[in-house]
């Protein structure tokens, strides 16, 4: 490639919203974290396991139950102006108003904890804000 001599359309993509492969045989629900399998580099629910990339919030159904690997993409929202509320986990992994700032664990596509239970657990974000419905999660 060489520098530009005259104008070029260089395209451009919102920084919120991303499209992942997904995984064959899955389904992941709107509103669910979504992460990449490093075995796979492919798209699927969140979940307690190692290693996993959390890359966001399903904004819709993306259901690939039938197809093969990356048939269908997973559009999923990112970035600091997407926070979403997840479930609490309960007993010694509840997230409170001091752990605001601090990284949240999945335990499902659902459900965010304080730890990351003896790392059995991938990080599913930044903790925003804690309320009575839940945790604020920026991913």
């Amino acid at each position: 490639m060489t520098a530009a001599t005259s104008d070029r359309n260089s395209l451009r993509r919102d920084g919120s919203v991303y499209e992942h492969p997904m995984k064959a045989a899955t389904k992941i629900y709107a509103g669910t974290m979504v992460v990449i399998d490093p075995a796979t580099n492919l798209a699927i629910p969140g979940k307690t396991a190692t290693g996993l990339k959390s890359v966001g919030v399903a904004q819709c159904l993306a259901d690939n139950s039938t197809g093969a690997d990356g048939d269908i993409r997973v559009r999923v929202f990112r970035g600091p102006e997407n926070v979403y509320r997840f479930a609490n986990s309960g007993g010694g992994d509840l997230i409170v108003l001091g752990d605001i700032q601090a990284p949240c664990y999945m335990v499902d596509d659902s459900t965010v904890a304080k730890t990351s239970a003896t790392n059995t657990r991938s990080v599913a974000g930044t903790i925003r804000d804690v309320d009575v419905g839940g945790v604020w999660v920026e991913f």
